[in-house]
């Protein structure tokens, strides 16, 4: 079908086709997406149980529905089932194909009922064409009616339905000629379908017309390719199929790939064929392995002292250094120059990493921050200032709103005088990610695969990335003497085993007082100045996967207001180490202790006016206040924790939510 026809048949100008900018992509009204875990497998081996191992490996990605689809015997075989992976297993336990082609996905709803109606694979309307999505397609109501109308019958509510349906059209219209000797029909129907979707996604695509091919696109949404023995693999993420091999190729935005038993082939959208080479994967499969832990959340916040000494031998380098830092970021002296303002973006877990690392660089490096949830600055930036440093924070690198922020910061400095351009920083666990094409400078964080949905070992990560470069900053502007800085890296390489010395305290006493908190329906958390976070993130982190509510105040905020909630039934836990503010937050906890609040406090060991005030003591090993967040967060995930569990709830895998929020 010739291209002028294509566009006909939509009754749409072709340069309306033209793909958009990462910055209109995701500030578009969300109308259809899905944030979730792509798995594709194509080789020699039954692909049932390599998807199905590949999706176990994704869940942390969204666990609302899943299903697979495999061809055998010249059909489409989809089976999906609501809920969690298990569900699916068991509909798979009564099926047998030896089919060695599939695709599987596992989903995070947020356009269409979790239900299984809504669950992917989709399938165009006469099921030859299997479809899988993360992401969004902006203009699937019109396309949807427009396909309609050629009589093509819808089943879901899903945005990603209209792809099958769009590619069978194209399909429907290639130049006769059978299958098997037109093995490009079914990549040119794709691309052309392609050209056709508005938005950011990530598809795999599988056909009983084409049984011997696997095609994969992305679109400002992540998807690697893996390379085996005879076998080829796509995932939404490397631990799908890391186990089965180490060489991969992430797919570049605009570009759409064909797997066959013989190989891969690189397109643009514009089918331009791509010359490209896979990369070794470093990887160790004993990381998204329990190792003896119950859940992958206890066994990252026992690696959180290997994640500090990973940090401190990447990022710090010896003092006797003539160097003009000992502190090695690898960035560029450029990003430092004459700079007069921090803006922070960030959501979640690394808004609050963030609001310590303003702390950080305002009384270190003396350079005035600001930090804002990516999702409100997008709409209400602050003003455009010279020598401004913008960072953005996201664990995943993938976070929409995060990115966004960043886009849309790039885009308006753009074109104007040097001091007003953009100077773009990123911290992100995954350097590969979106993050780490958007921006040109990245601080990797070294938390190794966190696989616990809720983020524990990557806040930290993420603050020893902030210690780092508050202090490369301080260094380089000569804020703080020599002998201060030594003092503060000393301290820094004193706490893996600080935190160690934590966890082994902390375990049985937190274990101990979930017990007695497992019915209580209200928590209050407060700290004051680089802790005040601290109460934020431990709150946080008992919503997150125990679902009872919890606030965190500032301390000195409480009797203004919040002090009204405390009775005998809200316990209050108060962060107090020794420090600038340390009798504030005594005092304060008195006034939560004189309305019959149960007081638990995080305090330093063998502190005896703490004893005195506080019902209970999670104590930390001493510690400068400075560096006191990276220890006295521990107890308070430790608390949530067993809270959890003693309720008996899917501590990796909370309600609701999802590891990497790819959406607004």
């Amino acid at each position: 079908m010739a291209e002028g026809v294509i566009y006909s048949l939509f009754s749409l100008q072709k340069s309306e086709f033209v793909l958009t900018t990462i910055l209109d992509l995701i500030i578009l009204k969300k109308s259809g997406v899905t944030m979730c875990g792509i798995v594709g497998y194509i080789g020699t081996q039954a692909a049932t149980d390599i998807l199905l191992a590949g999706l176990e490996k994704l869940e942390y990605r969204g666990y609302d529905s899943a299903g697979i689809a495999t061809v055998w015997e010249g059909e489409v075989n989809c089976v999906r089932a609501k809920g969690k992976l298990h569900n699916l297993r068991s509909k798979l336990e009564q099926i047998e194909t030896p089919a060695q082609i599939g695709i599987g996905h596992t989903r995070w709803a947020t356009h269409g009922k979790p239900e299984e109606y809504n669950a992917h694979p989709h399938m165009d309307t006469a099921k030859r064409v299997a479809v899988v999505q993360n992401g969004i397609i902006e203009n699937y109501r019109e396309l949807r009616e427009v396909l309609k109308g050629k009589g093509h019958q819808f089943l879901s509510e899903t945005d990603t339905e209209v792809i099958p349906h769009l590619i069978a059209e194209f399909l429907k219209n290639l130049p006769t000629s059978s299958p098997s000797s037109a093995s490009s029909g079914f990549l040119d129907a794709i691309r052309q379908a392609v050209n056709h979707l508005h938005g950011a996604f990530a598809l795999a695509v599988i056909s009983a017309d084409y049984p011997d091919e696997l095609i994969v696109v992305r679109q400002q949404a992540p998807l690697v390719i893996g390379f085996g023995q005879g076998e080829f693999f796509c995932a939404s993420d490397t631990p799908a199929i890391a186990s089965y091999t180490r060489a991969v190729l992430p797919l570049e935005n605009g570009e759409i790939a064909r797997l066959t038993p013989l190989g891969v082939e690189i397109y643009n959208f514009a089918g331009d064929r791509l010359k490209k080479q896979p990369r070794l994967l470093n990887y160790n499969p004993a990381m998204v392995e329990k190792q003896g832990f119950k859940h992958f959340m206890l066994k990252e916040i026992h690696e959180q002292p290997g994640v500090v000494t990973a940090s401190l031998e990447a990022y710090f380098t010896n003092l006797g250094e003539s160097s003009e830092s000992p502190i090695n970021l690898g960035l560029p002296a450029s990003l430092y120059n004459d700079l007069e303002q921090i803006q922070i973006v960030a959501c979640g877990t690394s808004w609050h990493a963030a609001l310590i690392g303003k702390y950080l660089i305002e009384q270190l490096a003396g350079i005035s921050t600001q930090v804002h949830y990516a999702s409100e600055y997008r709409y209400a930036p602050s003003p455009v200032t010279a020598n401004t440093l913008i960072i953005g924070v996201t664990q995943s690198g993938e976070t929409a709103d995060t990115l966004a922020a960043l886009a849309m910061e790039k885009e308006r400095r753009q074109g104007k005088e040097p001091k007003y351009q953009a100077r773009l920083l990123g911290i992100t666990n995954r350097p590969e990610s979106g993050l780490g094409h958007l921006v040109p400078h990245i601080i990797s964080t070294l938390a190794g695969i966190e696989i616990g949905v809720a983020a524990t070992k990557t806040f930290t990560a993420q603050l020893m990335a902030f210690y780092a470069l508050a202090l490369d900053l301080a260094a380089r502007r000569q804020t703080v003497s020599k002998d201060i800085l030594e003092k503060i890296i000393n301290g820094l390489w004193q706490i893996p085993k600080q935190i160690e010395a934590t966890l082994e305290s902390q375990e049985h006493l937190t274990e101990q007082l979930a017990h007695e908190f497992a019915e209580t329906q209200d928590f209050i958390f407060v700290g004051r100045g680089i802790n005040f976070p601290i109460a934020l993130e431990g709150a946080l982190k008992l919503k997150e996967i125990s679902y009872i509510h919890a606030e965190g105040y500032p301390a000195g905020e409480m009797k203004h207001g919040p002090i009204a909630l405390l009775d005998a039934k809200v316990p209050v836990v108060a962060i107090a180490i020794p420090g600038s503010v340390y009798e504030k937050v005594i005092s304060n906890a008195q006034e939560a202790k004189a309305r019959d609040s149960r007081l638990i406090g995080v305090t330093p060991v063998n502190d005896g006016e703490a004893a005195e005030i506080f019902n209970d003591l999670l104590p930390v090993s001493h510690v400068d206040e400075l560096l006191s967040p990276l220890l006295t967060v521990v107890p308070l995930q430790l608390l949530a924790y067993h809270i959890a569990a003693r309720r008996g709830l899917d501590v990796d895998q909370p309600r609701n939510l999802a590891k990497s929020v790819t959406v607004e």
